[in-house]
């Protein structure tokens, strides 16, 4: 009962937050942004008669209400859910294991597609006749939602079942930037050729990637996507995009729920794609902190830098340096003091800082390989260490950044931000 307790309060003060921020961070005069999901009058007349399943989790809203309840209470018929990362609910930490079960509040049936089991069986789809999703991304490649999203579309490819996305902005959509993954680094924190940043929605992602052919090898055989036929409503389909209303590559989008345990408000979300890189170090990221991604240290830096004590809580139940005194850095501050020092690019410099002033350079990095995955390639932590600029460093991304940017217009659903 404590912790359900704590978890209200907590998804109370980042509503409080959102709408804080929401009046500062949107255009004035703009129109409010529509995520797909409000849009019912759309694809309700697909789901109602139909067995539906959904990949959902927490930020699968509409409105105030769930997605699920939303529906329900429209008379649609919900087989099953489908959870990622963090769980259906989204409590779960980070890589934490989450079986499947049936759900307390709805009483229909969980699966857990996080873990070994990346995608239902046929077992799971057999009382379906329709797939929905709808989970809210941050915009970073090493987020696992999108790789959750392609696993799925794989599926319902596969599976011949017709799929409905459920747009919604990206938060951190206005920018690209990041150096683009080396395939050879494929893993569960990035599977495509895409930089950090890459500045796209889910249904623009998934449209690039049936377009580009990045499915298994079987559901690009089933796809039949075609750029200058985009399906729409009054079509049939095997995979349809509910666009976001008033939403472009230049909005600054508020979430109204928190995407994950450990990205507590608006200024963690922006911060993400840059200090996400100190889990590939020794350095605490903030996890077990009010200010997770916003603050990082470790207890050998200098006793005069920022200090701070990570501790067990709700979604990070265990982490670097816990109950250590830490001492480092501390990013955070209001929205605009956040988006003026990310300035619309994936931020090296806390890094490079940290690694000049770490007493043991040999150990800065991780032996597990997890910053090369992170960063998508080996190059990266070497110019680190052999003291390249920053002004180096990203030269060396322009080729890659450059190309990806011409296959993202391709894609593009949205007024984008150039």
């Amino acid at each position: 009962m404590f912790m359900k307790n704590v978890m209200l309060v907590l998804m109370s003060l980042w509503l409080a937050s959102c709408a804080a921020q929401q009046s500062s961070s949107t255009t004035p005069g703009a129109q409010e942004i529509l995520t797909g999901a409000e849009r019912m009058d759309i694809y309700l007349p697909y789901l109602k008669g139909k067995r539906v399943g959904i990949f959902a989790n927490q930020t699968s809203v509409v409105g105030r209400t769930h997605l699920i309840d939303t529906l329900r209470k429209s008379g649609v018929t919900i087989k099953v859910i489908f959870g990622p990362e963090h769980g259906f609910r989204g409590t779960a930490d980070a890589g934490e294991k989450v079986g499947n079960y049936i759900d307390e509040k709805t009483g229909i049936p969980v699966v857990s597609l996080y873990g070994s089991k990346r995608k239902p069986n046929s077992n799971d789809l057999k009382d379906v006749d329709i797939l929905v999703f709808d989970l809210q991304d941050v915009g970073c490649r090493f987020y696992t939602y999108i790789n959750s999203m392609q696993d799925f579309l794989e599926t319902a490819l596969e599976n011949h079942k017709p799929l409905l996305l459920l747009d919604r902005p990206n938060p951190n959509g206005f920018y690209v930037d990041g150096p683009v993954l080396d395939l050879k680094f494929k893993s569960g924190v990035g599977q495509q050729p895409i930089p950090i940043v890459y500045g796209m929605t889910m249904g623009e992602y998934a449209s690039m990637l049936l377009g580009e052919k990045w499915l298994s090898a079987k559901a690009n055989e089933i796809n039949t996507y075609n750029i200058s036929t985009r399906p729409t409503v009054d079509t049939p389909f095997h995979f349809m995009v509910i666009k976001c209303l008033n939403y472009t590559h230049k909005s600054k989008y508020s979430l109204p729920v928190r995407p994950s345990p450990n990205l507590p408000d608006m200024q963690s979300v922006y911060l993400y794609p840059s200090t996400c890189l100190f889990e590939g170090t020794v350095l605490s990221e903030g996890r077990g902190t009010n200010k997770p991604f916003q603050v990082f240290g470790h207890p050998l830096y200098p006793k005069n830098l920022y200090s701070f004590i990570p501790k067990p809580n709700e979604g990070a139940k265990s982490s670097k340096h816990y109950y250590e005194t830490c001492y480092g850095w501390n990013l955070s501050g209001n929205i605009e003091k956040v988006l003026k020092e990310v300035n619309n690019q994936v931020q090296l410099k806390w890094l490079m800082e940290a690694y000049k002033l770490f007493p043991g350079k040999d150990t800065f990095f991780l032996k597990t390989n997890s910053f090369n995955r992170l960063a998508g390639n080996d190059i990266l932590m070497q110019q680190i260490k052999d003291g390249k600029s920053e002004a180096e460093i990203r030269k060396s991304w322009n080729p890659g950044l450059n190309a990806f940017k011409t296959i993202r217009k391709k894609y593009l659903l949205y007024e984008d931000f150039e």
